[in-house]
Formats: structure tokens, C-alpha cells, sequence
């Protein structure tokens, strides 16, 4: 039973994963990206489209669908939306130096409503009774974990029955970690969010940090609303149906403290108490509490490292402040 349940919340964090480890490379760069949700959403529906325009192409028969194409055009079509909508952020809060948080939450209503008129779109396309994209044959190839894994008891079934986008997320950000700690790269990409006029007057591209940081976080957070559509709703688009996740990888950038390694902890811990609410359906209303459990968590830690006031335990200097260069 303790093995199910681990096995389960896995999943549920997977997305969360990949929304923090995003967000965690854009605040890096001093950019609060609150568009994060709407992103994840167009990467979800990015894929879907892929997905959608592959299957029909193929016949719906899987017989005919080649399993390496019908995970990279879904995977292409994810990143190319995730991209384009880090652009227009970087674009508006970069180049124009508008307000970080309002143009954030204006990307996120954005997202959302793309991803509902093109998931609106192709559900009257197939004419189905359910308001639902169905897309198993693509989501069979995404979900395919390891043979062996069921030969290995519990240990198997928490660890390697997994799909290929769970483990694409611990590596994610184990490479960010080290990306962002071991690295020239990472030491500029660090002084930028902390004092760009200081890293200006080094000789680093501030405007061109900021652009990559923010435009390789929002495809690394894209990938996350495929993995959900793709792998846990095993291929079913629903709109409106991919809920706070967005807000809670947000969210758990704070808890991990801006570290992509606790990330990692943080997002499969996120997602077991998310999967507590799935144990207490027998509850009535009182199962809404354990929705709270998160954002619960996330605030005492918040409140505890604002108590301690470690400076490794808090946001770049610069997170939130555009920056003018003629003012340095």
C-alpha cells in the first residue's frame, strides 16, 4: 500500500517539477515570471496539437505511427509554444520594461485561453459526446517505462515504473544545479539576478542572459503541462481541466528555496499530499483542506527563512526590478 501511494504521487509532482525548475533559472536572472501557468498550459495544448495532427496523419492506426516521431512532434510542438510565450514575456518586461508581475499573470490568462480555443477547437473537430481529446496511441509511447520494472517488487514499482519524462525532470535539474553552481555560465547568470548594473559593467550581456534564462525556463516548464497530458491523463485533454499546478510549482520555488536540487524533494513531496486529497474523497467538504496542504506548507516555510534571514535562503537582490542601463 505505502509502495502505491508513493508510486502514484510521483506523478503528480512531475509537472510541478518541471514549473519550479523553470522558474528557478528565470528568477535566477532577476524575472518573476507569474506566467508560468498560462506557459505550462500552451506547452499541455502545444502537444496535444502534435499529438492530434500526427494521429489523424497516421490514419489512428497505431500500426502505422512511428513511436521516435510520435513523441518528438509532440515534444517540438510543447517547447514551440513554451518558447514563444517566454518570448513575448521577455519581449514586454525585457526590451519594453514593463511590470514584471502584471505582465506575468497577463501571460498566464493568455495561455489559458489559447490553450482552451485550440482544445475547443479540435474537440468539435472530432465531434466527440465527451468535451475531450482522446489520444492514447501517442500516449501509450509516452507512458512506456521500463519491462523489468515489475520483476523488482516495490522497489520497481516506486522507482523504475515510470515514463521517460519523469526521469527527464530529476535530470533537468540536477544539471541546473550544476549549471548554476559549477559554471561560468552560472556565476554570470547568478550576478545578473543579483545586481544586473554590477554585471552590466562586467562586461556580461545582461539583456541577453535575462532573454535565454527566461526562454529555456519556459520550455523546461512547457514540458511539464505535456507530461501531464500526455502521461498522467494518459493522452486526454480537457479544458480547464489542468488545474493549480502551475501555481504550485510557483510555489514551490519558494519552499525549495531557489534550489533545484530541494526541488526535486519538494515537488514529489507536493505531490503526495496532493494525493492524500485522492484518499479522503469519503470526507465530503472536509477533503478541500487537504488541497490547502501545499500552499500551507509553503508558507511556513516561507515564514521560517524570512525568521532566519540567511541570505541563501532568499531571492536574488534583483527578482522583480527592471533594469535601466542608463541608470547605472
Amino acid at each position: 500500500m505505502i509502495a502505491s501511494f508513493i508510486s502514484s504521487a510521483i506523478p503528480l509532482g512531475v509537472p510541478l517539477l518541471y514549473g519550479s525548475t523553470g522558474e528557478i533559472i528565470t528568477e535566477k536572472s532577476g524575472h518573476l515570471n507569474l506566467g508560468i501557468p498560462g506557459i505550462m498550459y500552451v506547452g499541455g495544448i502545444g502537444g496535444v496539437i502534435g499529438a492530434f495532427l500526427y494521429e489523424n496523419a497516421c490514419g489512428n492506426d497505431l500500426a502505422n505511427m512511428n513511436p521516435a516521431l510520435a513523441i518528438l512532434i509532440p515534444l517540438f510542438a510543447s517547447i514551440l509554444g513554451s518558447v514563444l510565450m517566454g518570448l513575448i514575456y521577455c519581449f514586454l518586461t525585457v526590451t519594453l520594461r514593463a511590470n514584471q508581475n502584471v505582465t506575468g499573470l497577463a501571460i498566464t490568462t493568455f495561455g489559458i485561453g489559447i490553450g482552451n480555443f485550440f482544445g475547443g477547437s479540435l474537440i468539435k473537430l472530432v465531434d466527440s459526446d465527451m468535451p475531450s481529446i482522446i489520444l492514447t496511441k501517442t500516449s501509450s509511447f509516452f507512458r512506456t517505462s521500463l519491462p523489468f520494472a515489475d520483476d523488482l517488487g516495490w522497489f520497481g514499482q516506486i522507482f523504475l515504473s515510470h515514463d521517460f519524462l519523469t526521469y527527464t525532470s530529476i535530470l533537468f535539474a540536477v544539471i541546473t544545479s550544476l549549471v548554476l553552481n559549477r559554471t561560468r555560465v552560472g556565476l554570470n547568470l547568478r550576478s545578473v539576478g543579483e545586481n544586473p548594473a554590477t554585471a552590466d559593467a562586467a562586461g556580461i550581456n545582461v539583456t541577453r542572459y535575462k532573454y535565454l534564462s527566461t526562454c529555456i525556463g519556459s520550455a523546461i516548464a512547457g514540458l511539464g503541462g505535456l507530461q501531464y497530458v500526455m502521461a498522467y491523463a494518459n493522452g486526454v485533454w480537457s479544458n480547464d481541466a489542468f488545474g493549480d499546478r502551475g501555481w504550485m510549482a510557483i510555489a514551490l520555488v519558494i519552499f525549495a528555496l531557489w534550489k533545484p536540487l530541494m526541488a526535486i524533494f519538494g515537488s514529489f513531496l507536493f505531490g503526495a499530499l496532493c494525493n492524500l486529497t485522492f484518499y479522503a474523497e469519503g470526507l465530503g467538504k472536509s477533503k478541500e483542506l487537504f488541497y490547502m496542504l501545499p500552499y500551507i506548507v509553503t508558507i511556513i516555510v516561507l515564514v521560517i527563512t524570512s525568521m532566519r534571514k540567511k541570505r541563501e535562503h532568499q531571492p536574488p537582490a534583483g527578482l522583480g526590478l527592471p533594469y535601466f542601463r542608463e541608470e547605472r
